[in-house]
């Protein structure tokens, strides 16, 4: 766990989450403010500031990740959908932990932002 990070302290149970899907290496959750009928959370449980700081030896646990996002997308029923990744406050990333964003369950436009 990496200080006050508001994602660590849910992987520790600390915090209160709507938890969807947990393994060793990552948990899924609800997003407490849904841009969407299906928006959910997928982190690693390590702690990761952005994309920026993954590695060469993170290849399992991305896998793993969108192995997650993917099987979470056809459990919610939705087959359409959007995975958003920020890098940086400027890029709107808040909370300063890796997380993806799965989207889903209406019709979106494109750019986002």
């Amino acid at each position: 766990m990496t200080g006050d990070c508001l994602f660590c302290k849910i992987v520790a149970k600390e915090l209160d989450s709507e938890t969807i899907h947990e393994s060793d290496s990552v948990l899924a959750f609800q997003d407490i403010n849904p841009a969407a009928p299906t928006h959910i959370l997928v982190i690693p449980k390590k702690h990761v500031a952005s994309a920026a700081d993954l590695g060469g030896d993170d290849g399992p646990l991305l896998a793993e990740i969108f192995e997650t996002i993917g099987k979470l997308a056809k459990d919610s029923g939705v087959d359409s959908y959007r995975v958003v990744t920020n890098v940086g406050s400027d890029a709107g990333q808040t909370v300063h932990h890796l997380h993806f964003h799965l989207i889903g369950g209406r019709s979106m436009s494109w750019p986002p932002g």
